[in-house]
């Protein structure tokens, strides 16, 4: 009854991280360029009684053994980079990538980081930023009189001037690819760093032979994040949660039992 105490326990305390990462998917169903968590559990070690294949007689052994697990922990919520739903706005640096890959943009530290969100801005220079205002590299600059900002599908942006009827090139925007994405870290504002279980960046032109996706300007990639199977999941993990919750009730009452054998 001990053993059952401390799995139902280890069971509630994984479904508990289950919910966590829920709530934190839902919290992020409109937020561009958003990754869903998605939450993994392994049993813990078991307890032989009666090993496996041990001898059973001289000519015979155990056909299964007897093996009492002792639980669950969660291991991981491994990020799924599925492609969101593209929205259509009126902003001409609003951008997404159409397939694999992420922008770059460089953090205050001096240091790259990598996401999906392309709400692009202009600060006070005429610098691409993001929202959070950490600028775009390789940097691309635009003069004050900019008129009719073009992005093509291989990155290169393009403005013309007033009076003016030829464009001219601005810059090159590059995007990063991974061998692993799902192994890169998260930081917050929609930026990802890189580790060793992700692997370097390959950085190209959109479109270009590394893999990386094209790109399509005057729209926004929406969070991944399915509300209707979130909900399911939530109720999933809370009728597991219940479940656990009365096995400790049970083994609980079983001691209870015992404890009063003499009375």
């Amino acid at each position: 009854m001990l053993r059952a105490l401390y799995s139902a326990g280890s069971g509630m305390a994984a479904q508990q991280i289950n919910i966590d990462n829920i709530a934190n998917n839902l919290a992020n169903a409109n937020t561009v360029g958003f990754k869903m968590r998605r939450a993994q559990f392994q049993d813990l070690l078991y307890q032989n009684l009666i090993q496996p294949g041990a001898a059973a007689g001289s000519q015979t052994v155990v056909p299964s053994g007897l093996q009492i697990g002792l639980g669950t922990r969660a291991t991981s919520n491994e990020i799924i980079f599925a492609q969101g739903n593209f929205q259509s706005t009126d902003n001409p640096l609003d951008l997404v990538i159409q397939g694999r890959g992420f922008f770059q943009v460089r953090q205050p530290s001096g240091e790259l980081a990598y996401t999906r969100s392309g709400e692009f801005h202009l600060d006070r220079d005429g610098n691409v930023m993001t929202s959070g205002g950490n600028p775009l590299e390789p940097q691309i600059t635009l003069p004050p009189q900019a008129q009719s900002i073009t992005v093509a599908q291989d990155g290169t942006v393009s403005y013309t001037q007033p009076g003016q009827t030829a464009a001219q090139i601005a810059g090159q925007i590059q995007i990063a690819n991974f061998a692993n994405p799902a192994g890169m870290n998260s930081i917050g504002s929609s930026l990802f760093t890189p580790t060793d279980a992700s692997g370097e960046p390959t950085v190209g032109i959109p479109g270009g032979q590394e893999g990386t996706g094209s790109l399509l300007q005057g729209y926004v990639e929406q969070s991944n994040v399915s509300v209707v199977e979130e909900f399911i999941n939530m109720i999933v993990s809370q009728r597991a949660y219940e479940a656990s919750s009365k096995v400790v009730k049970a083994a609980d009452e079983m001691y209870s039992q015992v404890n009063n054998i003499t009375r």
